[in-house]
């Protein structure tokens, strides 16, 4: 791994997103990633609770950016590819993997981890990133929404500290490509895996629920639904269900 990343771990945290908030308003720069054995208060997106199985990893990275927090959100994609690195480690077959919009890693069409970035604004100037990351390495719940798995059902087997040692190193790497080119070699790498592209999808929103054919990742990050009117919608947040996930 390279030298600049560290990892720091803790035996439990309440979350290891709150843990990197802390030390960020604290002053803390990083790079530096968070790693927990356990979480007491563990989230995802839209405070949904994300369950700490021990085995599994539960880590957050955290970082300070000269850029808003709209253009660090593309890191979401970047910390996906990352994911999928970690799955490859483990020695899951890659032909099983896939990145479904806007932040989960499945295997077979099963989620098997999931992305929550957080950002702020620093004390002393700048923004601060937490891109947490939850991968079910070992175990995966049974009666979640979306149908879920674990690297242990498909063959794959990592220990958590390796996991983010891996994770640390991949993220960096795609880190390093966005800041030096853009969201552009980010886009193509995490197309070139999307679950469901060229897809009929639904989307659900805040206020509503629209069907179309997930199209395309845009500039921005946004997903394209292709409408059978004819027209397009551009999301920026919502969660996307595949008729073809079991």
């Amino acid at each position: 791994m390279a030298d600049s990343v560290r990892v720091e771990h803790l035996a439990e945290t309440d979350s290891t997103n709150e843990e990197a908030r802390r030390r960020a308003l604290a002053g803390e720069r990083g790079p530096v990633w968070i790693r927990a054995d356990a979480q007491t208060s563990g989230r995802g997106r839209r405070g949904r609770a994300w369950i700490s199985a021990n085995g599994n990893l539960f880590a957050t990275g955290l970082f300070t950016l000269d850029t808003g927090a709209a253009n660090a959100a593309q890191l979401s994609f970047a910390a996906a590819l990352a994911v999928a690195e970690v799955a490859r480690e483990a020695g899951i077959d890659p032909a099983l993997v896939s990145l479904k919009w806007p932040n989960d890693v499945l295997i077979a069409g099963r989620k098997c981890a999931g992305i929550l970035l957080e950002s702020g604004q620093r004390p002393g100037g700048g923004l601060w990133l937490a891109v947490g990351v939850g991968i079910n390495l070992a175990h995966h719940p049974e009666d979640s929404e979306r149908p879920a798995t674990d690297f242990s059902a498909h063959g794959g087997a990592l220990s958590p500290g390796r996991a983010v040692e891996v994770l640390a190193r991949s993220f960096e790497a795609w880190l390093n490509r966005w800041r030096d080119h853009g969201f552009a070699p980010v886009r193509d790498a995490w197309l070139a895996r999307a679950h469901g592209l060229g897809e009929r999808c639904t989307v659900r929103l805040d206020t509503e629920t629209v069907e179309g054919v997930f199209a395309d990742l845009m500039a921005d990050g946004t997903l394209r639904l292709d409408l059978a009117d004819g027209t397009r919608r551009f999301i920026s947040a919502g969660d996307v269900f595949f008729p073809s996930a079991r």
